[in-house]
């Protein structure tokens, strides 16, 4: 199949993004919006603009990591899996429509200062700028971002002479009273003035076109929402300072009002073509990321094949460009567009807070193929914040979210039993989440299907060879190891039989298929001709095999069944935590790995002479000192037990303890000593204390925090502060 071009420039995309803004949000809403809240609507789109950052953000993060036209849909149904991604898919493409049917009758009212139209005929002449717009977009993307360029320069320059000239003329008087409807109306409006930002994240649909997505993307975003954050605040500070509340609060062409006020006719006049343009621009920009939502989803098989055929000659997406202006051609002639665009642009609201969560699952899975370049700041308060907000903003607009989140839904599950119901992807949620999210989003059935599933065994012809069952020690490498040799070295020293599995697992995405990435790549043969090396310098009896999954928790579950293993052991990066809803493989294996589980945090040392042993006092397991009495004897180094003690234990007490623990060194012939220190911050000083010693061996960690325990965000604060490597040691038969 053919590929969509990239041929879309930064410059190209920054003027797609604010071409999504820089339409009715401006050109029509600020005369509603300051009707609801008086002087404050500067603020109220202020706000709203801090509410959306977190989306923008979000979804660059998401775009740079799935660099695929679809935007949001595809976010969405990676991360919660086809179902929902079949809901959002249709009520995005649905709300874009939607909203751009509204900008193309909407701009009637500046249309109707150049000429004389009949009211029944408006909505004629918007189905032909319709069709319009349909021929740019088929004769190729790069075309129509070439016009989006013209049209948003002229768009700015207009704005940018309404402020040099309005705000010397803004009358104090106007600005009062700030609030009409106090922070209850300045907060719905901030909710009803929210749609007006909601093309700024339209163009990580997209992306796939983009060039340069990884760096582009995310900075076209920002840079748009800053410049039409700009433009939204100081232009409806100019419009309240200059037009009193009673006229502006019913007009619909206030850009024009402004305009004529400031200049006279002639100027009005060219601020309604301004108008006019601008408002087929933001539908022409409604129509190129609308059009991708059912191309992705054909792609992915939630929609019929023939949705995803691509124009012979200009590689464009015909026949769901077509479909989605034909519908948008029968909104403007037989719907209240206004209505519907308001409730469709509520689902939106909803779609970004899926998107802020998208980005939290993600994250805290560690999906292994999840590597975007560009990751978001202020992870995962910023998540958070905008999750929340939204919630905020759906309860301000009323019963209509509601309604329009239901029919939605309907609608997208009657589309997915219809077209996707045989999609065999999984959403990373289903895949890593633990049992009460699963109860939130499949129903009894699936969940006994998932359940199965988790158990099945793998195929020994997914492997490149034969594992070796009699193993006693299996090391997934999984590509993010500081240094896979110095992994495998643990293992080694871990094992009490004679031989190591070593597995170089790769996890790609559900959307690709396994046998095109099933050949070995340099990488992995890299890999194996390094372990090969290690293996004969140490005497290791090693086996080295290859697997390509798309589930990497289940595979690596499956391998300690296969081989029978003692130990498994891991790269680490101190986060180990199991969430309520959410678990990174590390926490979801903890929980249903069988064998003994090593998890290898490696901070740069490569000899061990110096090893502790830091152990919970009380301790009895003799179990840890055993492993210790290993890892020592193969790398020929000393071990010291640390036990860190309250302050209020009494000599006797730690007199006690230390006899104890000498009497457990007596069966080990390694070099070893006792440490037992004083402290009410063991934190600091196991931190403190590993400065003096190569590796540190840890038991289980401290109890989880809230944050933690909801999405499994917290990371082990011993692992994290030592200034030596960790190996985290968690045993079955540890009490």
């Amino acid at each position: 199949m053919k590929k969509l071009e990239r041929s879309l420039s930064i410059t190209s995309v920054i003027a797609i993004s604010i071409g999504g803004m820089l339409g009715s949000g401006i050109f029509v809403l600020p005369g509603l919006a300051a009707a609801k809240t008086g002087s404050s609507v500067w603020l109220a789109y202020l706000l709203a603009a801090l509410c959306i950052l977190p989306a923008a953000l979000s979804k660059s993060e998401l775009a740079t990591a799935m660099p695929k036209s679809g935007g949001t849909y595809v976010y969405i149904e990676r991360a919660f899996g086809p179902l929902f991604g079949t809901v959002s898919g249709i009520g995005l493409w649905l709300s874009l429509l939607l909203k751009s049917s509204f900008a193309l009758v909407g701009f009637g009212a500046y249309l109707s200062v150049l000429v004389t139209i009949a009211p029944e005929l408006t909505k004629f002449v918007a189905v032909g700028f319709l069709g319009l717009i349909l021929f740019l977009n088929i004769l190729g993307v790069k075309k129509v971002g070439k016009v989006q360029i013209v049209i948003v320069t002229i768009s700015l320059i207009a704005l940018s002479l309404i402020l040099i000239f309005g705000l010397p003329n803004v009358q104090t008087l106007l600005l009062k009273p700030f609030t009409t409807n106090g922070n209850t109306g300045l907060t719905a409006t901030v909710a009803f003035v929210y749609i007006s930002y909601a093309g700024v994240t339209k163009v990580a649909a997209i992306a796939g076109e983009i060039k340069n997505p990884n760096r582009n993307l995310p900075l076209a975003m920002i840079l748009s929402l800053l410049i039409m954050t700009t433009i939204y605040v100081c232009i409806t500070f100019v419009l309240v300072g200059n037009i009193p509340l009673e006229a502006l609060s019913t007009d619909l062409k206030p850009i024009y009002t402004i305009s004529e006020q400031l200049g006279g006719k002639t100027v009005g006049i060219i601020a309604a073509v301004v108008g006019v343009i601008t408002l087929i621009s933001m539908a022409n920009s409604g129509v190129l990321a609308a059009s991708r939502f059912p191309f992705a989803m054909a792609m992915d098989k939630l929609l019929p094949s023939f949705m995803s055929k691509i124009h012979s000659k200009y590689l464009t997406p015909v026949v769901t460009i077509v479909m989605t202006c034909g519908v948008m051609a029968l909104v403007i002639l037989f719907l209240d567009v206004e209505k519907i665009a308001k409730l469709a642009s509520a689902f939106m609201v909803m779609m970004f807070i899926l998107v802020n969560l998208a980005v939290i699952i993600l994250r805290e899975t560690s999906a292994q193929w999840y590597n975007p370049p560009y990751r978001s700041p202020l992870y995962p308060i910023m998540q958070l914040f905008g999750i929340v907000s939204g919630i905020v903003l759906l309860v301000f607009l009323g019963l209509m979210p509601f309604v329009a989140i239901i029919s939605i839904f309907v609608l997208g599950i009657v589309v997915y039993f219809l077209f996707g119901k045989n999609a065999t992807r999984t959403g990373v949620l289903r895949n890593y989440g633990h049992r009460p999210a699963l109860y939130l989003f499949y129903k009894k059935k699936n969940r006994k299907q998932f359940s199965e599933k988790s158990r099945r065994k793998i195929a020994p012809q997914n492997f490149d060879g034969a594992l070796m069952k009699e193993a006693g020690v299996v090391v997934p490498l999984l590509g993010n190891e500081n240094s896979a040799e110095m992994l495998v070295e643990m293992g080694a020293a871990i094992n009490r039989k004679q031989k190591l599995q070593i597995v170089n697992i790769t996890e790609v995405p559900n959307q690709t298929f396994l046998d095109a990435v099933i050949e070995e790549n340099p990488k992995t043969l890299s890999v194996a001709r390094r372990i090969s090396g290690l293996a004969k310098a140490k005497k290791i009896n090693v086996d080295f095999e290859a697997v390509v999954t798309h589930d990497l928790s289940n595979t690596i579950h499956d391998l300690s069944d296969h081989t029978l293993c003692e130990w498994l052991v891991m790269g680490w990066n101190g986060r180990a935590h199991s969430g309520i809803f959410i678990s990174n493989p590390i926490g979801w294996l903890l929980t249903h790995i069988d064998s003994n589980f090593a998890l290898f945090k490696d901070n740069g040392v490569r000899n061990f002479s110096e090893i502790v042993l830091a152990l919970r006092p009380g301790r009895t397991n003799k179990s840890f000192i055993a492993v210790a009495h290993r890892i020592c004897s193969f790398y020929e180094a000393s071990l010291t037990i640390l036990h860190v003690v309250s302050s209020k234990v009494s000599e006797e007490g730690i007199t006690s303890m230390k006899r104890h623990t000498e009497a457990l060194l007596q069966n080990i012939d390694t070099n070893s000593s006792v440490l037992i220190i004083k402290s009410d911050d063991p934190i600091t000083t196991i931190s403190k204390t590993s400065a003096s010693f190569d590796l540190l061996l840890l038991g289980t960690p401290q109890k989880d925090n809230w944050l933690s325990i909801l999405f499994g965000t917290g990371k082990d604060k011993f692992t994290e502060t030592s200034a030596c490597s960790v190996l985290r040691l968690t045993m079955k038969e540890e009490g």
